[in-house]
């Protein structure tokens, strides 16, 4: 690394950047409703395990946490999540410090509050944000690890740290393999750091993140290995549609989400590591960075890639792009693509806000959260008449995981919900009791359903027709996002449960 620049103006205006950047992050999490994925983690937290069907457990203790202090609200579930974006960009601040001086401090806090993937990502609940911070932490272990005036006993401490780290990232999510993939690689490729393999430091590291990460894989070995089987399948599988469109698809989200220039001022000094091999952290770094983006850019000649996954790739560039010795050119750009970043992510937050880009509201992910408090209502109404003979109970379901997790989350009482998942993909509800398993004789079913068909054409409604008294379309309701609408849904009624069920594809 260069010679650290001390400048303490430099490095105030970095803390003010992050804490102006973590601000906004909060404000977001409170205003915005939830989206159903974050519902649908919302209901793990209500049932902590070792694992779920499609992640590890991490998310659920977050949101848990989260909703112990600011209770069932879109700031208590996302709280947990904000928190660790904020200590991950925190921890990207210091190092860029501790390597680039107070300069790369600043530059590393503008990157990370001008970046929509940094700005808008950890103001959700999902596993990334957990995942980036122990990620972050395992990196900032990694150098104090590899420090030539290190001793050996400190070594050895650092390294089994920079084990906790990756175990933990491990339990936020499966992608945290490439962390250790990357890193096996840059130890392999450098001379420097390839000595490192004589001592006991990477060994036990690897015990150590083997150790937090066993809960999670006794679970899914307990549970037919259903999580790596699914998570092989979303990632890997052979889906419909070209290799050409997914990789454009691919890029495009990152141009979205990251900038094009952005994009452009962290792979610069990636690239340039690999190339001078002059520094034996910054391009361990750069391989890290590679093997996790790379490893997406593979991914996405099988299938589509969703453009939060290569997220991790981006925190070794950002500690790379803050140390980076370049000349006027490069500041000048590093200025450019902050600016277009800033003005991209307040374009996002105002389109969240008021929205105005023209778009198909229905795929439109800053509008999956609207409507499902009023549909609640229209639930919580239906359910409220009265269905079923003294003393039964009425139970709320939706077609798949996205109503169900939406009418719990909204419902007074957040109540036990039901997934039917004729027309979706398995998820975590099939994991858990289902209304055959839970109902009594004589119990009712508001049931919410897509439009797919007639109402008198729904292959749900006529799988389920039988096993019940009586079933009615009570209403159908829109799901709006201001005076638009994005979506419909139908609510029926289903009384008088007759203790029986259709086969497994309606009951999986």
């Amino acid at each position: 690394m260069h010679a650290i620049e001390s400048d303490e103006r430099a490095r105030r205006a970095g803390y003010l950047v992050l804490a102006i950047a973590v601000a906004v992050r909060l404000a977001a999490a409170a205003l915005m409703p939830l989206a159903p994925d974050e519902t649908y983690y919302w209901e793990w937290s209500r049932h902590l395990a070792a694992g779920y069907l499609d992640h590890p457990p991490l998310i659920a203790f977050a949101i848990r946490l989260g909703t112990l202090v600011l209770g069932a609200t879109p700031l208590g579930v996302r709280l947990g999540s904000v928190l660790a974006g904020a200590l991950a960009s925190l921890v990207l601040v210091r190092m860029s410090g501790a390597l680039g001086g107070d300069r790369a401090r600043l530059r590393a806090a503008a990157i990370i509050a001008c970046m929509p993937l940094a700005q808008i990502g950890l103001a959700l609940a999902t596993p990334d944000a957990t995942l980036l911070l122990f990620w972050s932490l395992a990196l900032a272990t990694l150098v104090a690890a590899w420090r030539a005036d290190a001793a050996p006993r400190e070594r050895t401490i650092t390294w089994a740290l920079a084990g906790l780290a990756l175990g933990a990232a491990l339990v936020a999510k499966y992608t945290a393999l490439l962390l250790a993939a990357g890193l096996v690689a840059a130890l392999l490729a450098q001379p420097a750091l390839r000595r490192a393999l004589a001592a006991p430091g990477p060994y036990l590291a690897a015990a150590l993140a083997l150790a937090m990460f066993a809960p999670n894989l006794i679970w899914n070995a307990q549970h037919g290995w259903l999580s790596f089987d699914y998570q092989l399948a979303h990632g890997l599988a052979l889906h419909r549609g070209s290799p050409l469109r997914h990789e454009l698809q691919l890029f495009g989200g990152q141009i979205a989400l990251v900038s094009p220039l952005l994009l452009a001022v962290l792979a610069i000094p990636a690239v340039r590591a690999i190339e001078r091999r002059d520094d034996a952290t910054r391009t361990a770094f750069a391989i890290i960075a590679a093997v996790t983006w790379l490893a997406f850019v593979a991914s996405a000649l099988r299938s589509a890639v969703e453009p939060n996954w290569q997220a991790p790739a981006y925190l070794s560039a950002i500690v790379l792009a803050a140390t980076y010795r370049g000349g006027v050119r490069w500041r000048t750009l590093l200025r450019a693509a902050c600016a277009l970043g800033a003005a991209i992510t307040l374009l996002i937050y105002a389109h969240a806000i008021a929205p105005f880009v023209p778009t198909n509201i229905a795929l439109d992910p800053t509008a999956a959260g609207f409507g499902w408090h009023a549909l609640a209502e229209h639930v919580d109404s239906a359910r409220r008449a009265r269905i079923g003979p003294p003393g039964a109970t009425i139970w709320i379901g939706g077609e798949r995981y996205q109503e169900a997790s939406e009418l719990a989350f909204h419902l007074p009482d957040h109540p036990t919900t039901f997934t039917i998942d004729v027309h979706a993909r398995a998820n975590q509800y099939d994991l858990w009791p289902l209304f055959p398993e839970r109902a009594r004789k004589g119990d009712g079913l508001v049931l919410v359903l897509g439009l797919y068909t007639l109402a008198e054409n729904d292959p749900v409604i006529a799988a389920l027709r039988p096993h019940f008294e009586s079933v009615t379309l009570r209403e159908v309701v829109p799901l709006r996002r201001g005076a638009t609408i994005r979506a419909w849904r139908r609510v029926w009624v289903l009384e008088g449960w007759r203790g029986s069920w259709p086969p497994t594809e309606l009951a999986r």
